[in-house]
């Protein structure tokens, strides 16, 4: 029987981006979540929409159902002195709250002597993904 609403989903994936793994758990524990909670990126749940238990399917996904596009604008040149005592190395994930208390993850892409550039895009964004997903169990 397909997934409905409201259901628990077990699933084990494998995820590439331009055919290369970049994340699994393939062999290792499956995922669990309710569909239709928001839960996983909205492209992932359409796809698995009318799989069944112990099917296993490749599902591709373009970067609009995913994270997005890449947004230039979402990158910044902060001064050095807000990162004092701060080992930093480019790919360190930064957090820090926002005026609303939210917090907020930025990603180091360049460090100088006075400067650092920072990038809040998630780091898929404008990436198209491509899924090979296993369904355990439907519950």
């Amino acid at each position: 029987m397909a997934i409905k609403e409201k259901q628990n989903v077990i699933l084990n994936y494998e995820l590439k981006i331009n055919d290369e793994i970049v994340d699994t758990n393939i062999n290792k524990e499956p995922i669990q979540f309710v569909y239709g909670s928001g839960q996983i990126i909205q492209g992932l749940e359409d796809g698995i929409k009318q799989m069944n238990q112990g099917e296993t399917k490749v599902i591709k996904i373009p970067s609009s159902k995913a994270y997005g596009a890449y947004d230039e604008e979402l990158s910044e040149v902060v001064d050095i002195k807000e990162f004092e005592g701060i080992d930093l190395q480019i790919g360190m994930i930064l957090e820090a709250q926002n005026d609303k208390n939210e917090v907020i993850k930025a990603t180091v892409t360049e460090v100088t002597n006075d400067k650092v550039t920072v990038d809040y895009n998630h780091p898929l964004a404008g990436c198209d993904l491509e899924f090979k997903v296993i369904i355990h169990s439907i519950i």
